[in-house]
């Protein structure tokens, strides 16, 4: 899935302990979802730190969704950092942005995107959801 196809949609961001099962991250989006009053279809894509897109336990979750994991560049989400409205010091201490979650998302959406609903953590993971503002630019 490239960038375009999730501007209509919610981009659910997460981010991850080594230790999570897929079931902890799938059913954290789904409460993300629910949190925010979205159904599940609205879903377009499901995004993480470049470095994180790889492990089992995210392609699994993301294909629960019948999505992809989208990986997110580090540069991208240094950029997105400015928006994030959450922070944690010890993803500031690691990765020098307040949030994964947040900042995978807004990345993830594009120029414009907004948080829908800020960052929500289970014991093992994170989740925010973004979507793309209408009437601004779409993502390259």
């Amino acid at each position: 899935m490239d960038l375009g196809e999730a501007v209509s949609r919610l981009v659910a961001g997460i981010g991850f302990r080594q230790a999570v099962t897929a079931e902890e991250i799938a059913d954290l989006i789904r409460r993300a979802l629910a949190l925010g009053g979205f159904p599940a279809d609205r879903l377009g894509a499901i995004a993480t730190a470049a470095d994180r897109a790889g492990a089992p336990q995210a392609r699994d979750a993301a294909s629960a969704f019948g999505l992809a994991i989208l990986p997110v560049a580090e540069q991208a989400l240094a950029a997105a950092d400015t928006n994030v409205e959450t922070r944690s010091a010890r993803i500031e201490a690691s990765r020098g942005i307040g949030s994964v979650a947040e900042a995978a998302a807004l990345a993830a959406a594009g120029a414009g995107s907004r948080l829908v609903l800020p960052r929500i953590a289970s014991a093992g993971a994170t989740c925010a959801l973004a979507e793309h503002a209408p009437g601004t630019d779409e993502p390259a």
